[in-house]
């Protein structure tokens, strides 16, 4: 498989790939991922962070945007005196999540976003741009419900990252893809570069198709240090029809499971035909096509693949609990919850 495939590979849209086969003839390629800090973070953000491997397998340099100052322009999604403290979070949760065989280097927004003439490209391009450009460029990504001025501006600071990032990618869900042709269409008429932009697709929802994960929405989503039972719990009343193409469960194995695992293996009663292995996700997506493989066998199998993968970061929080307590219920995984029912209890005792 050359360059360009696998860069290509488990990719919804690239913008465009002409541009992408003629960068990939540069000794040196970069890119960036940015991901504003907000709710818990779930197991859907790292289906574009599962690139990753793809493109340090072929010498793409990559840095994680930790985009804080954004996760206050959404809304308010995170209060302005909160991004530091989320934004060490989300960092902690990419670090631990994946087997990285590189280094991941970070960037934080508030870092550069906030220099001079970072805020006079601002105001040039909000100069050029109409309200209803910038409000169609967010309109997939902030909650635009009653919009915010500051949800026009989130487009303009994420186009104008690419430039001062100095990278020739940029990496996203298909959700971004607004965002990302905004920043085509106006960085130009600053003067800077054209990036490739490069779409994933987003997973559907646990519960099934018509709704992506979302943290807002537990029963549709998995935490990233979620314990092992509730792992278990979720993939098992998870949605998973013969439509591979709407199925959670496969999408899990497609974008998480395997960019991290060569092969895996579903073990089996003798009597169902013992244990299979696969060597790759076509392997496994044939086999569950024909039926030769019953979806709880798939479910448990993923399941425990999960557990593996995420083991670090998990063992990580169940250490420190309090980080997630500090961020509020909506952080915490059952087993965390667990702890501070037994904390309450033992205060309630020593009174009564």
């Amino acid at each position: 498989m050359d360059k360009f495939e696998v860069v290509k590979r488990n990719t919804q849209e690239i913008l465009t790939e002409k541009e992408l086969k003629e960068l990939l003839k540069k000794k040196s390629v970069s890119c960036y991922y940015g991901t504003a800090p907000t709710g818990p973070f779930h197991m859907g953000y790292l289906v574009p962070l599962s690139k990753l491997f793809d493109f340090d397998s072929v010498s793409i340099k990559n840095k994680i945007l930790i985009a804080n100052i954004h996760a206050a322009l959404d809304d308010l999604k995170t209060d302005w005196e909160d991004i530091d403290k989320v934004g060490e979070y989300y960092k902690k949760c990419i670090e631990l999540s994946f087997p990285w065989e590189k280094k991941v280097e970070f960037v934080y927004g508030n870092k550069f976003q906030l220099d001079k003439k970072y805020m006079l490209d601002i105001l040039k391009i909000s100069a050029l741009s109409t309200i209803t450009r910038a409000k169609r460029a967010a309109s997939e990504v902030t909650r635009m419900k009653e919009p915010k001025v500051s949800e026009l501006i989130y487009p303009i600071m994420q186009s104008l990252d690419e430039q001062y990032l100095d990278i020739d990618i940029q990496l996203g869900g298909i959700d971004q893809r607004h965002i990302m042709a905004f920043a085509r269409e106006y960085l130009v008429k600053l003067g800077y570069k054209q990036r490739v932009e490069i779409m994933t697709p987003l997973v559907v929802s646990l519960k099934g198709p018509g709704v992506k994960m979302s943290a807002s929405i537990p029963e549709t989503s998995i935490k990233v240090y979620d314990d092992e039972e509730t792992i278990r719990a979720k993939i098992r009343n998870a949605y998973c029809s013969n439509d591979v193409e709407d199925n959670p469960v496969i999408q899990l194995f497609k974008y998480i499971v395997f960019p991290v695992r060569s092969k895996i293996v579903i073990k089996r009663d003798k009597k169902y035909g013992g244990d299979v292995k696969f060597n790759s996700f076509d392997e496994l997506r044939k086999s569950f096509v024909e039926k030769k493989v019953h979806p709880m066998d798939l479910k448990n199998c993923l399941s425990e693949e999960l557990i593996v993968i995420f083991s670090k970061v998990r063992k990580y929080f169940e250490k420190n609990k309090d980080i997630l307590k500090t961020l509020g219920k909506e952080f915490l995984c059952s087993f965390c919850l667990s702890y501070i029912i037994k904390d309450v209890f033992s205060i309630f005792t020593k009174f009564f």
